[in-house]
């Protein structure tokens, strides 16, 4: 385990922070300091020490140490538990990573706790830093910039999905465009949305609960930034199923269009077919083995190419006036 973050607060101010996690009892001694906790990757046995001191539920220890839940907020006794992800877009590859975090939330202590080392948490540490004003409230204002941290990530990577998705539009009426490329991106990015839309579809039960009167874990002056929250977990969820619909659209378009063109090049070819079969035909009956007008004489040939190139000119003019090839 990566050596633990911590931070402790009196009464809104920053006091204290880099201590080890033996002394977080010590601080949490003090009625009015609230203590936050990061672990990465930590054993079970750190744990079990924090879970000791802060009277955390198996369940939720165990949760914690397995991650790969689903965005939830389950509700014990005296504390709750939190899981969450973050989401990263790459235009390059259409794809969408996610990174696990797990949070434990007691009246005065917050603890977060992830496996992937690359888990921005200094950026959540920096909203923090922004909100000087907010401190004094306590956990709820460690959660609500851990989840408003969450949720601009969700709308940096929606955003990011949107112009991916009206570029594709753009290419699918190219002349030249490579229609494989456009199919197998038009997937990808679809794929990218449907996986999206499994973190943030939970999210907005978990900030609704939060919400909630009975659950007694929001100042007052909390409310509005948690329901600000709430609004923006519904607009992303809200535009990331647009977006799914739009990018089933467009793979829908590129099929229509592989299907249009496919028509258009078989028209043509049964066009050019039917103006070769005139000639085929008037050669086949002058390559007759009985005799019949024009049997041997020179005025039968050119009469044949009259009639071959005559037919043939014929039938390609009323093709191109109908648009057949």
């Amino acid at each position: 385990m990566r050596t633990p973050k911590t931070r402790c607060y009196r009464n809104g101010d920053l006091v204290d922070e880099g201590f080890p996690l033996a002394d977080v009892s010590e601080h949490l001694a003090d009625e009015g300091c609230v203590v936050w906790v990061d672990l990465c990757s930590p054993g079970e046995a750190d744990l079990d020490l924090l879970a000791e001191e802060l009277g955390l539920h198996a369940l939720a220890v165990e949760d914690a140490l397995k991650l790969h839940q689903r965005p939830k907020l389950d509700r014990y006794s005296d504390h709750l538990f939190l899981s969450a992800y973050s989401i990263t877009f790459s235009p390059e590859s259409a794809g969408v990573e996610t990174s696990e975090i797990a949070a434990f939330i007691t009246d005065r202590a917050f603890v977060t706790v992830h496996k992937d080392p690359d888990f921005p948490i200094d950026a959540v540490v920096a909203r923090w830093d922004s909100s000087p004003d907010l401190a004094s409230n306590g956990v709820a204002f460690l959660l609500h910039g851990l989840l408003d941290f969450l949720v601009d990530g969700y709308f940096e990577a929606v955003e990011a999905l949107d112009e991916q998705v009206e570029e594709l539009e753009s290419q699918l009426f190219e002349p030249r465009s490579d229609q494989e490329a456009v199919q197998r991106r038009s997937f990808d990015l679809r794929k990218s949305l449907v996986l999206m839309r499994r973190v943030i579809l939970p999210m907005r039960e978990v900030v609704n609960t939060l919400l909630r009167r009975d659950v007694h874990l929001l100042p007052n002056d909390m409310a509005p930034y948690f329901q600000d929250v709430y609004d923006h977990v519904l607009r992303a969820m809200e535009w990331t199923e647009s977006l799914r619909d739009l990018a089933t659209s467009v793979l829908e378009a590129n099929l229509a269009i592989q299907g249009n063109r496919l028509n258009v090049i078989t028209k043509k070819v049964t066009g050019y077919a039917a103006i070769i079969a005139v000639p085929t035909a008037i050669t086949g009956f002058y390559g007759q083995n009985v005799p019949y007008p024009g049997f041997s004489e020179l005025g039968g040939f050119y009469s044949s190419i009259a009639l071959i190139i005559g037919l043939s000119a014929l039938l390609y003019l009323l093709f191109k006036r109908n648009d057949w090839i």
